[in-house]
């Protein structure tokens, strides 16, 4: 009987992952021409992808050492001569990659003024992953600029700024995906000769000399250590969205549209990081045109006079950067203020019978009520990035939580800015950031067990009936607890990650670790 319930639980569980609404807008709204930079660099030929090409699936994976030789070597024309190589292999771990790969390394060991000597110990490496000083180092010397004479390793980056490289600084390790925003970024930077790398290319025969650089406008990246990475124009204007578009899309009119000026393009080169189907086209209620991201339409700030600068950020409390990674974003009703909503402006909302750390909602009410999973990492000005966290749930599945308590949407909540589920039952509520304390729910006693160094603690836990415990691992191999008469059981934990019991029947609770059973062992006493 335990193993049916389980099982019916995980298909509403499922059901719930499709049954999330897709949320519309009002406005009509179609779709601009958007190319991403690994399009661009696979159509030029500087991005060849793996054996199906530049897939979704080669685009997330790991670059390494070996990857990054190839692209100096296709930029400096060498390849194919590399390819071909027949001397020596030279490199001690050249056996880890392909036969035409270790006829590059060979190539490279007979081939020192190129730069790549390998790790020191004869070793080359070839399959360690790469950072992104790494691989501007490797542009910027095609580009004709010398390491440890033109700039320093330490420098690279600030360096590569200087030449109008950063669209992926700081990412370590970096993705096939980074490498073709950082391959399409370089074509218009200059090069110690005095003309752009993409006209060296031609010139070079590496690219195709009808071929062109990508004619539409750029959504670059730029970062603070507060913001976090952001939206700008290609001339490195900050965009922004408007917290009452939640409520009304062309919200902002007359004097407000002279303060924020709407930014449109009806053609879009991105970084490759960034979903191509995220970005649409609003027709406003005068006829221009407004391009959208994730439903959200973008502005410009008319204070913001140099690239870079973020004076818009948290103005009123309404207007924020816009980027792709927030965990939780801000709406504003007229007549509910300001409340959290998820990257695509679909409202969030709390059960006011959940007490931290725990939701009680479950069957039939979990498909009415799915579970917020955040995808992103930051949150706008004004709202702690501490007070957003993460639960386990009873199946095992994740829920984000605000101040500890998890967020959720509501099924008949359709279009962008509906905020039908207010209320209802006395019981749903928004989740207004500014004010929000928690439920009222009577928060009954918590213990802790602490997984530490293979053990759940020494001696019996005691606790009232009704007591949550929370398990919490904090050993890098994975642990659970089961109880021995089947009463409780926690998913595998894996380091940092809790789970919470609740106990209300009075008894003695034998429990282990599966993966460890034989000697991590636990008890809790019930009074």
């Amino acid at each position: 009987m335990m193993r049916r319930r389980f099982g019916l639980f995980l298909l509403i569980v499922s059901l719930c992952a499709w049954l999330i609404p897709a949320v519309s807008v009002s406005a009509e709204e179609g779709a601009p021409a958007v190319t991403t930079d690994a399009q661009t660099a696979a159509k030029l030929g500087l991005l060849l992808g793996d054996g199906d090409g530049v897939t979704d699936s080669y685009l997330g994976k790991q670059s390494s050492r070996i990857q990054a030789v190839i692209i100096s070597l296709r930029l400096q024309g060498k390849l194919e001569e590399a390819k071909n190589f027949t001397g020596a292999a030279g490199f001690s771990d050249a056996s880890v990659v392909s036969s035409s790969n270790q006829a590059i390394l060979g190539y490279l060991k007979s081939h020192p003024e190129l730069g790549w000597n390998g790790t020191g110990d004869g070793k080359f490496n070839p399959l360690a992953a790469i950072d992104s000083q790494q691989l501007y180092k490797v542009l910027l010397e095609v580009l004709g600029y010398k390491s440890g004479t033109d700039f320093t390793y330490a420098k690279t980056e600030e360096f590569a700024a200087g030449k109008g490289l950063s669209q992926i600084a700081g990412t370590a390790p970096i993705t096939n995906a980074h490498i073709a925003t950082a391959l399409v970024e370089a074509l218009s930077a200059m090069t110690m000769q005095g003309h752009s790398l993409f006209e060296m290319l031609q010139g070079e025969g590496v690219i195709d000399a009808a071929a062109a650089l990508p004619a539409g406008e750029r959504i670059k990246l730029s970062s603070t250590d507060k913001l976090g990475t952001y939206f700008t124009d290609s001339k490195g204007r900050t965009l922004y969205y408007f917290t009452k578009d939640a409520a009304d899309l062309t919200s902002c009119q007359g004097d407000c549209l002279k303060a924020w000026p709407i930014f449109y393009a009806d053609d879009l080169q991105i970084p490759s990081s960034l979903n191509a189907a995220d970005f649409g086209v609003l027709k406003r209620s005068d006829g221009t045109e407004q391009t959208t991201y994730k439903g959200w339409p973008l502005y410009y700030f008319v204070k913001d006079q140099a690239a870079g600068d973020v004076l818009g950020e948290a103005v009123g409390g309404v207007w924020f950067v816009a980027k792709s990674d927030y965990a939780a974003m801000i709406g504003t009703s007229p007549k509910l203020g300001n409340y959290l909503t998820d990257e695509y402006g679909r409202t969030l909302y709390y059960f006011d019978k959940d007490t931290p750390q725990t939701s009680v909602c479950e069957g039939t009410c979990l498909v009415n009520w799915p579970a917020y999973l955040a995808a992103g990492d930051y949150v706008p000005t004004g709202v702690s990035k501490a007070d957003i966290g993460t639960i386990t749930r009873s199946g095992g599945s994740k829920q984000t939580t605000y101040k500890g308590f998890p967020l959720y949407y509501f099924i008949k909540d359709k279009a962008h800015g509906d905020v039908l589920g207010q209320d209802v039952g006395n019981v749903w509520f928004v989740v207004n950031p500014g004010t929000f304390t928690g439920t009222t729910a009577p928060i009954p006693k918590t213990y802790h067990v602490d997984i530490k160094e293979y053990s759940f603690g020494t001696g019996p836990l005691t606790v009232e009936a009704g007591s949550k415990v929370v398990f919490t691992n904090f050993d890098d191999m994975k642990h659970n607890a089961v109880a021995v008469d089947g009463s409780f059981s926690t998913p595998l934990l894996s380091k940092g990650d809790s789970f919470t019991i609740t106990l209300n029947k009075a008894g003695t609770y034998d429990y282990f670790c599966e993966p460890h059973k034989k000697f991590m062992t636990g008890q809790i006493i019930v009074k």
